[in-house]
C-alpha cells in the first residue's frame, strides 16, 4: 500500500509549515505567493558561503524562492532497493534502476521490486564507486538493448567505463556485456566517476567522467588527450561519434565533446530547445549547473566558485577567465547535486520545462525555473524526509520518480 509522504510546504518569504510526527502516513497540499510570474520570495539558501567570491551576472547564485502551487504529494513506492544510483523509464512504464554494488533491479510502478538481474560485469564499488548511469537504446521496446556507465578494476588503477548487454526476455540476466569505452588513464582514486550516459537524437551515447579527484589528476580535465574531466559522445560501439568537435586535431581525443568538468553526475536533454545541461559538483562550494555547447571548455580547475575542502583558494582562485564558460548556476555553499530530469509532463502544469535535481547535501529535490537559459526561481522539495536523493526521472504517467541512497523510490506528482 502507498505511503503518502508529508513534503515541506515552503512560503515564498516565510518558511516551513506543516510536518507529522509520522512522515511516511500523511500527504500534503502546497501553495504559495510566488511562482514563475510572481514576484520572488527570498532565496531559499541562507547559509554563509563558503567564499566571497562574486557572480559573473545577477541571477548566477541564491535566485529568489518559488513555490509550487498546485497541490502535490510524494508517495514512497519501496523501501527495499540497495544503494539505488540510476533510474530509467521502461517502455511499458516500470523502471530499471542500477544499484551501486553491481546489479540491476526492475520496479513495477506501485513499487514491487524484482529479483537482482546477473550477468553484469564486476564493477569497483568502494567510496563513490559502482554500478552507475543507465539508459535505454530507443529501440529497446524490440532488441532489448542496456548501455550503463560502472567504475572498472584495472592493473592500472580503475576507470570509469561504459559496458552494454541485451537484458534477456525472462528479465533475469544481461546477456553478452561488452565494455564499449574506457575513459583512460586509470588512476588509484575511488572518487570522481562522473557516469551519467544519455542517448541524443542521432542515436549516439553521451557520457559524463570525473578526473578523479585528486590534485595530480585534476589538469587532465584541460587536457584534450585524456579521457577524465568530459563530456564524451560515442557510438553504441564505443567509437568516436560523427561530427564531434575536435576529431582530426593532433593530440586531441575525438570521442570528447566538452571539457573542464570536475565530476558530471547529472545530464539531461531539455524538452522543447533539444539542449544538453548538466550538473557538476564543486569543491567545497561552487555546484554547478551548464548548458553544454561542443568544443567549449568549463573551466575546471581553472576557475571555480569554490574554495579546496581544507580552505584556502583552488589554484589562483579566480572564477572568471576569457575562453571558459560561466556556470549559468552555482551553489555556495553546495547542494550535491546528482542526478537530473527536466519536467515535459502535462499533469503539473507549473513544472513544466523545470529542471529537477536529486540533492545528496541537505538532502532535498531541486526544482529549478528556466527561462531563456536563465535560472529565475529555485525550490527545495522534500526537505523533510532527510533523504539523499540519487536520481529522478519521469515517468510514462507525468510524475517524478527518485530514487535516493537509503533504499526508497518515491512517486512524486499530482496530488490525487
Amino acid at each position: 500500500m502507498y505511503k503518502l509522504i508529508c513534503l515541506a510546504i515552503c512560503f515564498a518569504v516565510t518558511a516551513i509549515a506543516c510536518n507529522d510526527s509520522d512522515p511516511a502516513a500523511t500527504d500534503s497540499s502546497n501553495a504559495g505567493s510566488a511562482n514563475t510570474g510572481d514576484t520572488l520570495g527570498s532565496p531559499v539558501e541562507t547559509e554563509k558561503p563558503n567564499a566571497d567570491y562574486k557572480p559573473a551576472f545577477a541571477g548566477q547564485t541564491r535566485i529568489g524562492g518559488v513555490t509550487t502551487k498546485a497541490p502535490y504529494e510524494a508517495v514512497v513506492l519501496t523501501s527495499d532497493l540497495k544503494n539505488p544510483w540510476g533510474i530509467t523509464v521502461m517502455p511499458d512504464g516500470r523502471f530499471l534502476i542500477t544499484q551501486k554494488g553491481g546489479t540491476m533491479r526492475i520496479v513495477t510502478a506501485d513499487g514491487k521490486a524484482g529479483n537482482p538481474i546477473s550477468g553484469i560485469p564486476e564493477v569497483n564499488s568502494k567510496g563513490q564507486g559502482g554500478l552507475l548511469g543507465l539508459t535505454l537504446d530507443p529501440s529497446f521496446s524490440s532488441n532489448r538493448m542496456v548501455y550503463w556507465v560502472f567504475s572498472e578494476n584495472t592493473k592500472g588503477g580503475n576507470l570509469t567505463s561504459v559496458a552494454k548487454g541485451k537484458l534477456s526476455t525472462d528479465e533475469q540476466r544481461i546477456e553478452n556485456a561488452t565494455v564499449i569505452y574506457r575513459a583512460t588513464p586509470a588512476h588509484n582514486s575511488n572518487l570522481h566517476y562522473g557516469g551519467r550516459i544519455l542517448f541524443d537524437k542521432t542515436g549516439n551515447l553521451v557520457v559524463s567522467t570525473g578526473e578523479r579527484s585528486d590534485i595530480e589528476t585534476r589538469p587532465q580535465a584541460q587536457s584534450l588527450n585524456s579521457g577524465l574531466g568530459k563530456i564524451i559522445r560515442i557510438t553504441t560501439n564505443g567509437q568516436p561519434a560523427s561530427g564531434n568537435p575536435f576529431a582530426g586535431q593532433n593530440n586531441a581525443r575525438p570521442e570528447i565533446y566538452s571539457y573542464g568538468h570536475r565530476n558530471v553526475q547529472g545530464l539531461a536533454w531539455h524538452p522543447e530547445t533539444g539542449d544538453l545541461w548538466e550538473n557538476e559538483f564543486g569543491p567545497r562550494g561552487g555546484d554547478e549547473v551548464n548548458l553544454i555547447r561542443a568544443g567549449k571548455n568549463y573551466g575546471w580547475p581553472t576557475i571555480t566558485y569554490g574554495i579546496e575542502y581544507a580552505g584556502g583558494k583552488v589554484g589562483e582562485g579566480i572564477t572568471q577567465q576569457d575562453g571558459l564558460e560561466q556556470p549559468v548556476y552555482y551553489w555556495d555553499p553546495v547542494v550535491s547535486p546528482s542526478g537530473m530530469t527536466f519536467y515535459s509532463g502535462d499533469s503539473m502544469t507549473e513544472w513544466k520545462n523545470n529542471l529537477f535535481i536529486a540533492a545528496l547535501n541537505k538532502p532535498h529535490i531541486v526544482r529549478l525555473v528556466i527561462k531563456d537559459n536563465k535560472v529565475t526561481g529555485e525550490e527545495r522539495l522534500l526537505e523533510k524526509e532527510s533523504q539523499r536523493f540519487r536520481d529522478i526521472t519521469m515517468g510514462i504517467d507525468g510524475a517524478l520518480y527518485a530514487v535516493t541512497d537509503a533504499g526508497r523510490m518515491y512517486r512524486i506528482g499530482k496530488k490525487k
